[in-house]
């Protein structure tokens, strides 16, 4: 499995934070920032548009950091990904990502 496979099963690369980060795109930063605060009614601001990647160290937005519940999840169970655990198929934490990406679960399962 590719490192840059978040524990979710999506992949970092194509996230607009990831590619921002990397190219140290301020532009893209203000607009995912713009998106992702309208999305979830919060204030996400440019600044917190950094990110290296879930499974990496370095850098994580804020709620990859810290709220996402599907990677505290797997970091309490020890597991490198959703893809490891034995509830996969039906788990309420990671099972509305799965269900709208199929993608996500070819990811796991590769």
């Amino acid at each position: 499995m590719k490192d840059m496979i978040g524990y979710c099963g999506l992949d970092c690369e194509k996230c607009d934070a990831y590619i921002a980060t990397i190219n140290n795109d301020q532009a893209l930063r203000e607009k995912t920032a713009k998106l992702w605060a309208e999305l979830n009614n919060a204030p996400i601001l440019p600044e917190h548009i950094n990110c290296e990647g879930c499974r990496m160290s370095g850098a994580k937005t804020v709620f990859c950091d810290s709220l996402c519940r599907i990677r505290k999840c797997a970091l309490s169970k020890g597991v490198s990904t959703c893809g490891d655990c034995s509830e996969l198929e039906n788990c309420p934490i990671v099972g509305a990502i799965l269900k709208n990406n199929s993608a996500a679960l070819e990811n796991l399962k590769g």
